[in-house]
Order: C-alpha cells, then structure tokens, then sequence
C-alpha cells in the first residue's frame, strides 16, 4: 500500500471509532510508531481536526465528517460475500438490517461497482447443512443484542440439553459468538446464580424486559479464555494418512479442532480437547490411518481400549 492510501485508510480509521490508539494503526498496516505519527501529522496539516492525547490516542473533533469514499473493487464483494453469510446465517431480522445496510452502501457505489455486484451476485452462494436448519428459526439475535447495548435483563424460556426440561429465567446477556452450526449466547443466569452458555435454537421465547443490570460482566473474550483454562483443555496431536481425512473433515470439530499442516502423504492435526476418553473412543474409529504424536496419555488409553475390544471379541 502506498502513504497516499495508508493516510485515507488512516482517516477512515480514525472515524470509525471515538479513540484509536497509535499502536492498533501501526499494528493494521505493520508500520512503526514513528511512521503513524508522520501520517497524522500529514492530516493535521490537512486541515484535519484530530485530537491526541498521550496514552489515551486520536479522536476527530466532534462534527466532522469524511464526504462517501468509493470503495475498490475487493471491498464491494467482500460485502456481498458478508451478505450471504448474515442472510444464512443469522436471524431474520438481523438479516433484514443488514440488507438495509447494504442498501445504503450500493448507493454511494460507483456504476460500475454496481454493476460488478450485480453480476457477481449469483457467483457466491453460502448453503446451510442439516444441522444449521434451527438458525433461523427465530428472530433471538437481534433482540440480544439490543439488550447486551441496552444492558436490559432477559427473560427467556430455555429447554436444556440433556433433561429437555423448559424453564423460565431472568438472565443478563454478555455477548453471543456462533460455534458448530449454532449461535450461543453467554448471560448470567439470576435463577443458577453463575454464567451460562445458552444455545440460541433451545431459546422458546424471549422477552426485553424494562429492567437493567448494574453488575460489571466480563468481555465475552475474557469469559471463553477463563473457561477454556478452567476446564484444563488437552493439546493433541497426530498424524493422519490423506485418504482418511475426507471421512472426519466434520467431526473433527467436535473434538477442539484448532490447526493442520500438510507433510506428504500425511497430514499433522493439532486439537485443544476437553477428554481424552472422548478423543481417544473417536480416534479408534480411524486408528488403523493414523499416528498418535502426543500426549503419552492419549497413547496408552488407545492401547487400552484396543487391547480391551479385542478381548471382548475374541470369542
């Protein structure tokens, strides 16, 4: 990227949000600090009227707005790429605001941008799998996350997993992240008095109430990485022969897939797992193709079961 787009992407930034610190420009377009100031100093001498405090960041004067910018050829399919993913993806309703959205960009979009979305509009299609078929079966998003910015409690008929018992709570939203073909929303319940992971398809019905929530919560970021440190998660590794991973490119999702790197005729999977009971009875059904490379754990439960099937079925 040339400075000339650097400082209009800079711009651009910085009216994106009321503090932008130095060190998240530097770190967007991998320059040194010395470089961002440069570039703001440029927009000052612009005639831009930016506010910086030390420690704190940039901030532009209340009241002044950048006139519409074109947006390039890769910015306007990345946003009918986001189209397809919010209309399939989300609640009807939050597909209905982002649709309203999308209007108003096409109508600063040059002709040609137009015409480009247009035409590429039946080259990008996102399908649903059978176990994404409850997604859209309610319009929950939209109404979380009116009450996460409104900081409202929630009340909500919620049928559980495992019992499928239906219960009505008060609970106070925190945030809401999609994992495994489902929306979950993370919220205090006042009825269990401890946090919960609510999964947005068991959610009956839901109601914003007129009362709000005081407490502090933590970031939904700061709540997963908690979790997921508590609950002591296993690093796995292994090593699977190419012509078996067609047979658990979904299921392995379900057992902490985190990353793969391809080394010949093999492919090494490194997984973040809750059991190694669980990921060693799903190894077994494709052991016979792979390499256990770590833990040592992992490998002597896998002896074991193996060793105790085959007794089993010796007879």
């Amino acid at each position: 990227m040339n400075r000339i787009d650097r400082i209009s992407a800079i711009l651009i930034q910085l009216q994106s949000r009321r503090v932008v610190k130095a060190s998240d420009i530097a770190a967007r377009f991998d320059i040194s600090l010395r470089t961002v100031y440069r570039d703001v100093k440029t927009l000052e001498e612009a005639g831009i009227p930016i506010i910086g405090e030390a420690g704190v960041g940039y901030s532009i004067m209340d009241g002044y707005r950048l006139p519409p910018i074109m947006f390039t050829r890769e910015e306007a399919t990345a946003f009918l790429t986001a189209e397809k993913f919010v209309e399939k993806l989300t609640d009807a309703s939050t597909s209905a605001q982002h649709k309203s959205a999308m209007y108003k960009i096409r109508a600063i979009l040059k002709s040609a941008e137009k015409d480009l979305l247009e035409n590429m509009d039946e080259n990008i299609a996102v399908l649903k799998s059978r176990t994404q078929s409850a997604v859209n079966n309610n319009d929950h998003i939209q109404h979380i996350l009116n009450a996460i910015a409104a900081k409202n409690i929630l009340e909500i008929e919620y049928t559980a997993g495992y019992t499928q018992q239906l219960t009505r709570r008060k609970i106070e939203p925190v945030g809401i992240f999609y994992l495994d073909s489902y929306w979950h929303l993370i919220a205090y319940c006042q009825m269990r008095n401890d946090y919960r992971d609510f999964r947005c398809d068991r959610i009956r019905s839901l109601h914003q109430l007129n009362e709000t929530f005081a407490g502090k919560h933590p970031t939904l970021k700061a709540y997963i990485d908690q979790t997921a440190h508590e609950k002591h998660l296993e690093t796995i590794i292994i090593q699977v022969e190419n012509e078996v991973l067609r047979f658990i490119s979904e299921q392995k999702y379900y057992q902490g897939f985190v990353s793969e790197r391809s080394e010949g005729e093999r492919t090494e999977m490194t997984f973040l797992a809750m059991s190694i009971e669980g990921f060693a009875r799903w190894y077994i059904t494709f052991g016979d193709m792979a390499r256990i490379v770590s833990p040592t754990q992992l490998k002597e439960r896998v002896k074991a079961l193996s060793q105790a099937t085959f007794e089993r079925n010796s007879d």
